[in-house]
């Protein structure tokens, strides 16, 4: 079992950044690749990035390539997304999820968190 907590969300204004955390409970993170996601109202949720086990291989989705990274801390469960130059269209409740697999693969995550909105103003 895994537990997912986000932290970071809140209300910037178009070219500003953030930094979404996800603490992880659970001896088995450091096992599993991990992955971002968001939902904009009136829309389905979609990736936004994933991290293999080891932080060796990413996967972003085309709208952020270039403005966002994700990360990890596997000393201290933590996976993060750092989010530059944001957009009005970013705009959404972003989730953290954990896969069980080591790889990222294109399934639906195991583990889901309960999301952090986050707001951007024009």
């Amino acid at each position: 079992q895994v537990q997912l907590v986000e932290s970071g969300g809140g209300l910037v204004q178009a070219g500003d950044s953030l930094r979404l955390s996800c603490a992880a409970s659970g001896r088995t993170f450091s096992s599993y690749a991990m992955g971002w996601f968001r939902q904009a109202p009136g829309k389905e949720r979609g990736i936004v990035a994933a991290i293999s086990w080891s932080g060796a291989t990413t996967y972003y989705a085309d709208s952020v390539k270039g403005r966002f990274t994700i990360s990890r801390d596997n000393a201290k469960n933590t996976v993060y997304l750092q989010m530059n130059s944001l957009k009005p269209e970013d705009t959404a409740v972003y989730y953290c999820a954990a896969y069980t697999t080591s790889t990222i693969v294109p399934v639906t995550p195991r583990y889901w968190g309960q999301g952090t909105q986050v707001t951007v103003s024009s």
